[in-house]
């Protein structure tokens, strides 16, 4: 489809890109890959046509469309999210016009039979085919379906977009590029703005997409879901793998063997023709010889060994001073901004050592939680903490709060206390700083080198509870793994907020699920909470309030270890007695109304020992209760099904 011929590109005297050629073919789904500064984000933009390359060409055919999503993007629309959304419809739009143009035409025309009559019907025809292909009658249906998948409510629809930040609007360009079903979409990391079922979904849209997909992404996950070939940029080369990411890294491996393998056998053979050249350049009968091996050298293309970075933060954590068994209990605990009700009436424990993951869609108070933990927003409630808790805190914007006219080394040296300053050099060049690196000011450094210095941050106080806030938006995967095998590694407890399943799989014993203001318990890693709640496919997401059939709960069951079957039991009993509880209400509110009934058919029998406009008032009031209360009684048998 997208045929990319021997592309160069150069900046600051060093290739980029060196005569790279590959093809983009019909329904390809394609990661890029690379080490950080190879490129991806420069190739993903040629291919856009938001930059030209020095040398080679991108050639597609005509008519075919783009939708580039980059990692950053303004748009400040005073649009509502809908009617932006809508506006990915140009081309239905631009077929609604020219269809009812060409319909007036043929009204008004007699001649049946002419060749130009026969051309406006066959436009007419081609237009209406074109019309229905890309979803004309659908575009409303499809532009709510694709909003709620990426995790828009009802309610938001109306807002306008300027209301929302940065990362919500940058979910409705994509939703805006997913709707006008161009014929190649190029994502450069697309999930950095997304929740964990957010992500999913636009997994399984992917997965079923018409045409190709080419993305960049630190999200091993989502690759191995979505993506079927891996393009590596490397030494301005690429490699191409049809294979996912996992795949891809034992292949890459396998290469990296026999290219090495093969530059030792040629540099072998390169020193024994040297060797025989040296030895007969000056004897006439070898002249033809050495002559012929010179030649040869000249002509021998040298087999160069890709330079992998091997760079990557490598630390660990200071050991956790003691703490007592409960770190946190919180019992009522509420938090709103103005009318905006975020956390209503929460509880929670959190034991010693407890590795806990919070996890739901943006907006639901993972980082207001979080915040409320390290005492920076207020609320309503009760919070306790435990004995000598200790907390370190990563923020998810934790390089702003850095002091932009420090440098990196002063950064560290001016908390660091005792002999943990005689470290600073080793814990920064732990993190990648080192030579005159450490003298940068923070304010000329990257986002990955912010986040990287307030980690180090983290290094220099002991801790007992560590709270990370999406810690790993800027790592590249193998500084995920460093962090990641550090964390597992800590020995204190552990609160983290993250979308990323890769990173987040073993990490963790608990998952905290928050959802419409309330927080749910479940034990197990993020793959065990998402199996439990059948959120593995877009058909399971969509269809999470179905009852299961017995089969299917006796499997569920069987796979469930023993904490999570002790959990489930405690749930059901919990949900049996509140449906007894609701039932006792019902009875004793309808044994009161039924008295009253009696009262007021008889008023005259009554009517000096009773005060009718108060007991009206109470009759009133004995009906809302009870219809509240049936409303609880069927929320309660509602779960109960979902057990059943």
């Amino acid at each position: 489809m997208i045929s990319i011929n021997r592309l160069s590109i150069h900046f600051t005297g060093t290739d980029l890109f060196s005569d790279v050629s590959f093809m983009i073919n019909t329904r390809d789904r394609i990661g890029l890959t690379g080490k950080n500064g190879s490129g991806k984000t420069t190739l993903l933009n040629i291919i856009a046509g938001e930059l030209l390359p020095q040398e080679g060409e991108v050639i597609m055919p005509n008519g075919t469309r783009l939708g580039y999503l980059p990692q950053e993007k303004e748009t400040n629309s005073e649009f509502t999210v809908y009617d932006e959304a809508l506006n990915a419809f140009a081309e239905i739009h631009e077929l609604e016009q020219q269809m009812e143009k060409l319909s007036m035409e043929i009204a008004n025309r007699t001649d049946y039979e002419s060749k130009e009559y026969e051309n406006l019907i066959h436009k007419l025809s081609d237009a209406n085919e074109r019309f229905q292909m890309i979803g004309g009658d659908t575009m409303e249906a499809d532009t709510e379906k694709v909003l709620a998948g990426l995790g828009f409510k009802r309610s938001d629809l109306k807002r306008p977009v300027n209301e929302f930040s940065s990362g919500w609007q940058m979910r409705v360009e994509l939703a805006k590029i997913l709707l006008s079903k161009p014929d190649v979409v190029l994502l450069d990391e697309p999930t950095n703005h997304l929740d964990i079922e957010s992500i999913q979904w636009l997994e399984e849209f992917l997965k079923t997409y018409p045409g190709a997909v080419v993305m960049v992404s630190h999200d091993r996950a989502f690759l191995d879901a979505v993506t079927k070939r891996t393009i590596e940029i490397s030494n301005g080369k690429i490699y191409d793998y049809k294979a996912g990411y996992t795949e891809y890294i034992k292949m890459r491996e396998e290469r990296l063997g026999l290219q090495k393998a093969l530059h030792t056998n040629q540099q072998k053979e390169i020193k024994e023709i040297e060797r025989f050249i040296e030895r007969f350049r000056y004897k006439n009968t070898k002249a033809k010889q050495v002559q012929s091996r010179i030649k040869m050298l000249d002509k021998m293309e040298e087999i160069e060994i890709d330079d992998m970075d091997k760079s990557a933060i490598h630390f660990r954590f200071p050991p956790a001073p003691r703490s007592g068994k409960v770190v946190i209990d919180a019992e009522g605990l509420s938090k709103s901004y103005g009318d905006l009700n975020v956390l209503s009436s929460i509880g929670f424990s959190i034991i010693k050592n407890d590795k806990v993951a919070f996890v739901g869609k943006n907006g639901e108070g993972k980082t207001t939680l979080s915040r409320i933990i390290m005492n920076e927003l207020d609320y309503t409630g009760v919070l306790k903490y435990g004995h000598n808790i200790q907390i370190g805190y990563f923020a998810q914007n934790q390089g702003d709060f850095l002091d932009p006219d420090k440098t990196v080394f002063e950064t560290l040296d001016d908390i660091a206390a005792g002999d943990i300053r005689k470290q600073v050099r080793n814990i920064l060049g732990a993190f990648l700083f080192s030579g005159d690196t450490i003298d940068k000011k923070v304010k000329v450094l990257s986002g990955g080198e912010k986040s990287r210095l307030a980690i180090a941050k983290l290094l220099l106080t002991p801790v007992n509870l560590l709270i990370l806030d999406e810690p790993t938006n800027h790592l590249d995967m193998q500084s995920k793994d460093i962090l990641k095998s550090a964390l597992l590694q800590f020995d204190g407890t552990l609160i983290i907020v993250s979308h990323d399943r890769d990173f987040l799989q073993g990490l963790t014993n608990k998952v905290f699920e928050f959802r419409d203001r309330k927080i749910k318990e479940y034990l197990g890693d993020i793959y065990d909470f998402l199996y439990f709640r059948k959120l593995q496919t877009l058909k399971e997401l969509e269809q999470k309030k179905k009852t299961l059939g017995e089969k299917e709960e006796n499997k569920s069951v069987n796979k469930l270890n023993w904490e999570q079957r002790k959990q489930r039991d405690r749930e059901l009993r919990k949900v049996k007695n509140q449906i007894a509880k609701s039932e006792e209400n019902i009875e004793e509110l309808e044994k009161k109304i039924q008295k009253m009934d009696a009262i007021l058919a008889d008023p005259d029998k009554y009517k000096d020992t009773m005060d009718y406009d108060k007991l009206s008032v109470e009759y009133q009031s004995l009906n809302t209760d009870l219809e509240n209360e049936m409303g609880r009684w069927e929320e309660f048998h509602s779960k109960l099904e979902g057990f059943e």
